[in-house]
């Protein structure tokens, strides 16, 4: 038997449709690629925005094109933020959601022996505790996720996430210790701490996020230690100076800033302002040198003014990230800012976008520049035309012309030219 997975959105659902290929494995079957015949093929979906609800629903209707005879399963966020519309989602055979997932196996079993649709959709409640199982090993990747928390507290206007992933809940510290020291035996030499609020680990338990990262610190195999993104102002200086102080840790932070403007930060309800975020850059770059900054921003929230977005154009340029990430406003029914007055055009959305972006990519290739010369320390990927490529510890995308195997290594490499996008180097090691 064989069985796809389409993962939409984010490194969370990835890491958990690794788990999912996993225990499917475990049951006897073969992993395929999604575009390949199947006997099973799994969804998990993305519903942050509503484009990802469509391409959920659009993935799922394209793999019931592909065998009508295979069993269809939906998972993930859409189905979980929006249990009214299961019943019109006929192509999935079994629906279930994040809070249900670790059931495929036996979701499918009892499908193939009834022949009858299966939901198992099961509302998130506020004395949840963390649910999941590990994902140790990663087909096709050098780098290994470990999903360390779920669930967020937040309720920022625009987002569903609340309702599709349920309160911020903290994985157990020994379950995590052992998941390194597996990923570790399996060969990996980076790991990549996820979460849906990932910044808020430990705050349910009287800890921090610290805490994980000394756990991968102490593991025997593992070289560097990366985090997904990061909610500004759960950084305290506790947090920071515990950070500084781990020897394996890569100084990249993902920031979520999602607007330049005050006035904007406060419709969406953000926790901070950008007085703050720029203090807090100020010392991330004081504590961590060489370090990068990428963030995401929001353009056509609802009142916004052209003068806000400007400011936070304006905002974004001085800020100086090396990444940014713009998206255009998504109305999500069931937020509040759905329902907000001054919403945007589609088109006037795709303008701000752009015009962000190009500001943007222009910072971004300035801060590659500053590069030339540097040597940094690179772990290397698939090769890509001839090229090595990889990605340094402050996550700036490097290319080495070589013949080198060097999937998987980590090598010392002296940047010559920075060309726009990325960074091309050679081996000094």
């Amino acid at each position: 038997m064989k069985a796809a997975y389409i993962t939409l959105g984010c490194k969370v659902n990835q890491y958990e449709s690794n788990a999912m290929r996993q225990a499917l494995e475990q049951a006897g079957y073969e992993t395929v690629g999604e575009n390949e015949q199947a006997d099973v093929y799994v969804v998990n979906s993305c519903t942050v925005t509503a484009e990802s609800s469509r391409k959920s629903r659009q993935a799922l209707r394209a793999a019931r094109r592909r065998n009508p005879n295979a069993v269809t399963v939906l998972t993930g966020c859409y189905p979980q933020a929006y249990a009214d519309e299961l019943q019109t989602l006929t192509e999935a055979d079994i629906v279930l959601g994040n809070k249900t997932n670790t059931l495929l196996p036996e979701a499918i079993r009892r499908f193939r022996e009834t022949g009858k649709r299966l939901i198992e959709v099961e509302p998130h409640g506020r004395t949840d505790g963390y649910k999941g199982v590990g994902a140790a090993a990663f087909e096709g990747h050098t780098r290994a996720f470990i999903k360390i928390q779920d669930g967020c507290n937040r309720y920022c206007t625009y987002c569903i996430i609340p309702k599709s992933r349920g309160f911020s809940r903290s994985r157990d510290p020994e379950e995590i210790y052992r998941e390194l020291k597996e990923i570790a035996a399996n060969g990996y030499k980076e790991v990549v701490f996820v979460g849906i609020n990932l910044s808020a680990y430990g705050l349910d338990t009287s800890g921090n996020i610290a805490d994980a990262l000394e756990l991968a610190e102490k593991t025997d195999g593992i070289e560097r230690i990366r985090l997904g993104s990061l909610e500004p102002d759960h950084l305290t200086d506790e947090v920071l100076t515990r950070m500084r102080g781990f020897s394996k840790f890569c100084p990249q932070f993902h920031l979520s800033l999602q607007s330049g403007c005050d006035r904007t930060l406060r419709r969406m309800n953000r926790h901070y302002d950008t007085a703050f975020f720029t203090d807090l850059c100020d010392r991330l770059r004081a504590m961590f040198p060489g370090l990068s900054l990428t963030t995401d921003i929001i353009c056509g929230f609802p009142g916004e003014t052209e003068e806000e977005f400007r400011e936070t154009v304006a905002y974004a340029k001085k800020t100086g990230f090396m990444k940014v990430h713009v998206f255009p406003y998504s109305p999500r029914e069931g937020t509040p800012a759905a329902k907000m007055e001054g919403q945007i055009p589609k088109e006037e959305k795709a303008r701000r976008c752009a015009i962000l972006q190009k500001e943007c990519d222009g910072v971004r290739a300035a801060f590659l520049q500053t590069l030339v010369g540097t040597t940094q320390r690179v772990l290397f990927e698939t090769p890509k035309n001839g090229f090595a490529c990889g990605y340094t510890e402050n996550y700036t995308p490097v290319r080495v012309r070589t013949d080198l195997p060097l999937v998987g290594e980590i090598r010392t490499v002296r940047v010559v030219e920075a060309t726009g996008n990325d960074v091309r180097a050679v081996l000094t090691d």
